[in-house]
């Protein structure tokens, strides 16, 4: 239980009016504020010359529902707005005032919690650190998932260049002004984008006026403190987001922190915006990940091995210009730059043993002694090790775009045409460091390597240098055929060329030039029968260039140790996703309010898909990438919202069924099966089920303002059984279903003070919502289980 305990806000007399429903309220007076913003954007404004999403004034920050939202961006840059009701495909959004009501953690909190088609596993085991699914594809921190949904802060693409990961302690949901998630594999977005797009906005002081502070504290050594301020005074504007969170965990040796920065100065004129983004980020945080489902019953709040550490160094500038032509024609354009330093430290039991003719020091599997760094056989006693990466990964690009909003043929029609470029380079590094495993008596089977030996194995070092360039070129065209009628269509070429070259100059088969190109295209209907019922209607395709962590790990002969070992490999293919969609939406005004519904069929099936296959490893990290065929995800989503009694009541209710399945028989490594054969195959069929994809999604929730200062709140998440990952082949079973219940309360106590509480898992629910085949054997000889789950939060820490 999180027991969230005050939020303050205040005036800042002098400065700052705050009253975040009308931001032409806000001022803010020190001229020399003033003239520094002004001369700072001036420039920036100059480099760019453009904007990228049109922020509108006069929008109104109270709370809206995400099917309220009328109008949503169709491309990656602003200025391409449409009606949802001319969208041709399913749309969800939020607002900064439904992330605060809901009091979540992040912006994967809020979708696992409110957006219907999205899930979570925690297979890192850090709630920062979550795995995001939606429709069956990935947006993960952790290298090894088949990511397939890209997503862009303030015109961005911020999946990264080493495995198109997206760091989500990187983003703070504080600065969020809006987000949508669009559906579908829509090709203007690029890249990556084979299951859907989500499209983040950070707060400015045009739309988020105000200065306000908020603290809370909770289990599991849980804190939090945000400050915020915003203003305005027509032309320019500013808003500055300072936020630290911290937590000691509430498993064995899982501290984390993290702290973000945010400044924004703004320009506004009749025809023309700007916005600069200064962003910094600095988080540590701990996933020790799966630990074998035996060893959790006998103690709840172990960990495998540990630590497992990721620290995240991130810092980014992003210039996003708007210049109106006239009436109708505007040009929209994002410059940025952004560089992410992930050192990552990683415990873990030995990859080596003791050698059959002297078992005093360390062979590996080819029975070769082991030998540090003066050549010196390592001795047995070592029966640990401690991988450690470190990647500095840089990027910049720009983006142009140009909207026109002519009729064409005496039809209302909107054309976006775009051009984009990102240039990025990597320089990973690796070592492995021998360790001890050090036993704590006060957390049973908790096992934490010893740091700091000294003792390192030069034949598993690594460097290498990665460069990636892409280029997109894309054209979206809505006409409208009469008051009903909307037909869309969209097509966009991509480009990626990735060259790979080893640093150490004892790897040269490392290197590698891999170039991908395609063209891919949509089209789209939709028609109104009438004002509140709308039918909609997609074809779509779009593609998946292999990352470089993919290219460089992809032989079932030399298998590599994510993210540490990388070796000379085949060429992989891109993942072309072809897809279909189609649904009713509409509104109802009745006795009970208003309500908002959605009813959407979806399939997509990919080509050439690809999968990580474990060839061993403790945890299953040790492996290799393959294109396995074809696999298709298809289902069916319902999601109802609404207000009633004055709109003191809003609640939703949503439910998504997924059928995610191989469409290709194929023999898959998998050592850690128990339906592996002596080589350590299984034989996935045709039909068999994608791990890691509960099938069926329920969430329902409400809130209810009752008066005098008062509100309270509560939401049901739902998810069937799903397969452990490593079994493809569906032959050792499911991890159980569950359902967790959150429950929170306000109390404002006037207009610039209010308290909170939040209370997750309220009735102490024991479950796991990610599974993995692994091998406990070597550490525990009796654990014989190849079943590693990652838990659930628990209500309260479990005494220990």
């Amino acid at each position: 239980m999180r027991f969230e305990t005050l939020e303050m806000r205040s005036d800042a007399r002098g400065y700052v009016r705050f009253v975040r429903s009308d931001p032409e309220s806000a001022r803010f007076a020190p001229r020399a504020l003033r003239r520094l913003c002004a001369s700072l954007l001036a420039g920036a404004f100059a480099a760019a010359a453009s904007a990228q999403e049109q922020i509108h004034p006069a929008e109104p920050t109270s709370s809206q529902e995400l099917e309220a939202v009328r109008v949503i961006a169709v491309a990656p840059q602003a200025g391409a707005d449409l009606p949802t009701n001319l969208v041709p495909y399913a749309v969800q959004s939020a607002t900064s005032a439904d992330f605060e009501r809901s009091q979540v953690l992040d912006a994967t909190d809020y979708l696992n919690q409110r957006i219907v088609g999205v899930t979570v596993n925690s297979a890192l085991g850090n709630p920062v650190q979550q795995n995001l699914q939606f429709r069956g594809f990935t947006a993960t921190p952790l290298l090894g998932g088949s990511e397939g949904v890209s997503v862009f802060v303030d015109g961005v693409r911020v999946n990264e260049l080493f495995g198109d990961t997206v760091n989500w302690d990187l983003i703070p949901e504080e600065a969020m002004s809006r987000m949508s998630l669009l559906s579908g594999a829509n090709p203007i977005f690029g890249r990556n984008t084979l299951g859907g797009t989500i499209l983040m906005q950070t707060k400015n002081g045009f739309s988020d006026p105000g200065t306000q502070a908020e603290a809370y504290a909770g289990s599991f050594g849980r804190s939090e403190a945000t400050v915020e301020s915003g203003g305005n005074q027509g032309t320019w504007g500013y808003y500055l987001l300072a936020n630290h969170f911290e937590e000691d965990g509430w498993r064995d040796y899982s501290p984390s922190r993290a702290s973000d920065f945010l400044g924004t100065l703004s320009w506004r004129s009749d025809r023309a915006e700007a916005d600069l983004h200064f962003s910094h980020a600095e988080t540590k945080l701990t996933g020790n990940g799966a630990q074998s489902l035996l060893l959790l019953e006998r103690a709840p709040n172990s960990v495998f091995s540990a630590p497992d550490q990721t620290e995240n160094f991130y810092s980014g500038i992003t210039t996003q210009g708007r210049f109106k032509l006239d009436d109708q024609t505007s040009l929209d354009a994002t410059v940025f730059v952004r560089q992410v330093n992930t050192r990552s430290y990683n415990g873990d039991a030995t990859e080596f043993a003791p050698c059959a003719d002297a078992a005093d020091v360390l062979c590996d599997d080819n029975g070769t002694s082991v030998l540090d760094g003066s050549g010196h056989p390592i001795s047995a006693e070592y029966d640990a090790i401690d991988n450690i990466g470190d990647r500095k990964q840089r990027s910049y690009g720009a983006s142009l775009q140009a909207v026109f909003k002519q009729p064409l043929f005496g039809f209302t029609n909107q054309l976006v045409a775009g051009v984009d470029f990102d240039r990025g380079r990597v320089d990973y590094s690796s070592m492995l460091e021998a360790a001890l495993f050090v036993a704590d008596q006060r957390r049973p089977y908790s096992f934490i390597t010893g740091a700091d030996t000294g003792i390192f194995v030069p034949d598993d070092a690594l460097r290498v240098h990665i460069t990636e360039a892409s280029e997109g070129i894309y054209l979206t065209d809505t006409l409208q055929l009469g008051d009903r009628a909307a037909v869309t269509l969209s097509g966009r070429y991509n480009t990626t060329h990735t060259v790979i070259a080893d640093q150490t100059g004892d790897s040269p088969d490392l290197d590698g030039d891999h170039r991908f190109n395609r063209f891919n295209p949509s089209l789209g209907f939709t028609y109104r029968f009438r004002p509140a019922l709308n039918f909609y209607a997609s074809y779509s395709e779009s593609t998946r260039a292999p990352t470089p962590v993919e290219l460089t790990c992809a032989s079932p002969d030399v298998p590599c140790k994510l993210p540490n070992d990388f070796v000379a490999d085949p060429d992989l293919k891109q993942v072309v996703a072809q897809s279909f969609e189609g649904g009713l939406r509409g509104d109802l005004d009745g006795a009970f309010g208003k309500v908002h519904w959605q009813l959407g069929l979806f399939r997509t099936t990919n080509r050439n898909d690809l999968l990580f296959q474990s060839t061993g490893g403790a945890q299953s990290n040790e492996g290799f990438y393959a294109n396995v065929g074809a696999t298709r995800r298809q289902g069916i989503e319902l999601a109802f919202s609404g207000r009633a009694f004055d709109e003191r009541l809003q609640w939703y209710a949503n439910y998504a069924r997924l059928d995610a399945t191989f469409r290709t028989s194929f023999e898959e490594t998998s050592a850690n099966s128990p339906a592996a054969d002596s080589d350590g195959l299984i034989a996935v069929a045709k039909g068999d089920r994608i791990p890691g994809l509960p099938k069926n999604a329920i969430k329902i929730g409400a809130d209810f303002d009752a008066g005098h200062g008062f509100s309270i709140g509560a939401g049901l998440v739902y998810n069937s059984p799903q397969y452990l990952r490593g079994d493809e082949s569906n032959q050792v079973g499911t991890i159980g279903g569950f359902s967790v219940v959150n429950v929170r309360m306000r109390y404002r106590i006037n207009e610039h003070f209010s308290v909170f509480a939040r209370a997750d898992n309220v009735f102490d629910r024991r479950y796991s919502n990610f599974g993995i085949l692994a091998n406990a054997n070597g550490t525990y000889p009796d654990v014989t289980d190849a079943r590693f789950v990652s838990p659930g939060s628990p209500r309260k820490t479990l005494p220990k």
